[in-house]
């Protein structure tokens, strides 16, 4: 299974597994065996408490096997039970302990939960045993960054574009980083690079014009923010910027149409909320104003 699983929000029900018969030894394996495949490709859908559940089993039927306790782990990981995660990860690494996926795994649920020294301890442990694993470089470049330690972060870009520089997104990470610093030109010149490296590149032409945005460059912000949004019409975040835009130029139905479409793809964006609540205040249109503000601190703040 690939080391570089994409972290996804899948949610099927799964109840505890049907009570099987007591099996003997090698039926027992070969169940388990079966079962840990199909959890690897409830993985790759994101279909993770279905995943757990199968994990279950196959540890309840094999409970030395490193890797199911670190698939579980994983899945744990996946839909934010990061305490869960934890203990999947100390089991696997109590039964293969140079695991470098494991570490790398248990240092992101560690990250997630702002335990960020012992994080950085598993993403170092980690990169002993492989130091060219990029997805460990660059979540111990993200936890760097939280930690404010921003010249360590980019060196560990600069690290992971030496060894995969043939990569956009390598590019586009970087460039995020120093979009993060306020570094815009910097942001918009790797965010450029990994354009140049693939032109249908979605993600980079939203970020590029969202930096340049972020400058009042809001033509060029614009014309990427359309080509990404050409490329991928329910891009939310693309939307939610473009709206943001054409606020910014004038045309605030326009930019409404973006922002509602934005918010009905993702319920949970904070941002477009904030900008709508914003666009909404300034045509005097205040209960609604109101409404979305209320709406973003509840989602933010968890106010009642």
């Amino acid at each position: 299974m690939s080391e570089e699983i994409i972290a996804g929000r899948g949610a099927e029900p799964a109840g505890p597994p049907t009570p099987l018969p007591e099996l003997p030894e090698e039926a027992a394996r070969s169940r388990a065996s079966v079962l840990r495949s199909r959890a690897e490709s409830y993985i790759a859908l994101s279909r993770h408490d279905a995943a757990v559940a199968d994990l279950t089993e196959a540890i309840a039927l094999e409970p030395d096997n490193a890797r199911a306790w670190r698939m579980r782990g994983e899945s744990h990981r996946l839909i934010a039970r990061y305490e869960a995660a934890l203990s999947d990860f100390d089991e696997a690494l109590r039964l293969e302990p140079d695991s470098a996926y494991a570490l790398g795994s248990r240092g992101q649920a560690y990250a997630s939960l702002g335990r960020y020294r012992e994080a950085l301890e598993d993403f170092e442990h980690a990169l002993t045993l492989s130091p060219e694993s990029l997805w460990v470089l660059e979540a111990r470049a993200d936890a760097l960054a939280d930690l404010g330690r921003m010249d360590e972060a980019l060196d560990e870009h600069a690290k992971i574009i030496a060894v995969n520089g043939e990569i956009a997104y390598s590019w586009l990470a970087r460039g995020d980083l120093y979009q993060r610093m306020h570094l815009y030109a910097e942001a918009i010149d790797d965010y450029t690079k990994a354009l140049d490296l693939d032109p249908a590149y979605v993600r980079g032409w939203s970020r590029r014009g969202e930096a340049y945005r972020m400058i009042d460059r809001y033509e060029e912000a614009l014309a990427d923010l359309n080509k990404a949004i050409e490329l991928d019409p329910d891009h939310d975040r693309a939307l939610g910027s473009r709206g943001a835009v054409l606020s910014e130029l004038g045309d605030n139905e326009a930019a409404l149409r973006d922002l509602d479409r934005a918010i009905q793809l993702d319920p949970g964006y904070i941002w477009a909320f904030r900008v709508r609540g914003e666009i909404l205040q300034e045509l005097e249109r205040h209960e609604e104003a109101i409404s979305d503000f209320t709406r973003a601190l509840e989602l933010e703040f968890g106010d009642a």
